[in-house]
């Protein structure tokens, strides 16, 4: 098993770590399935080297796992851990939303 991995921890781009994360929590997916996915989700277009070398990362994290198969193309599943890391970081960004909205409440007006 490998160590705790703190959000922090989640590579150069945590952001994209979190969109694929989040992608595999709601089921296991190979990785144009996780292209389409977040972009439905998120809006946000994976380019396909930014996409593997996360992969490749959260993998040797131990947050996600590849899953046996017959076909060409590699499904990956999110692992306990994985899940954990999401829920962390997830937390994280709900109080940076929190922040950032009080902080617009206070000071700007939008018209």
């Amino acid at each position: 098993m490998k160590n705790s991995t703190r959000p922090d921890q989640l590579g150069k781009n945590p952001g994209v770590s979190g969109l694929i994360l989040s992608s595999l929590a709601g089921g296991e997916k190979h990785g144009y399935a996780l292209v389409k996915d977040v972009a439905e989700f998120a809006g946000v277009d994976l380019a396909p080297g930014t996409l593997y070398e996360a992969l490749a990362r959260l993998e040797r994290l131990g947050l996600i796992e590849a899953i046996a198969t017959d076909d060409r193309r590699r499904p990956y599943r999110l692992t306990g851990a994985g899940a954990s890391a999401l829920s962390e970081y997830l937390a994280m960004q709900q109080q940076v939303v929190k922040v950032g909205q009080s902080r617009l409440a206070r000071g700007w007006s939008f018209s």
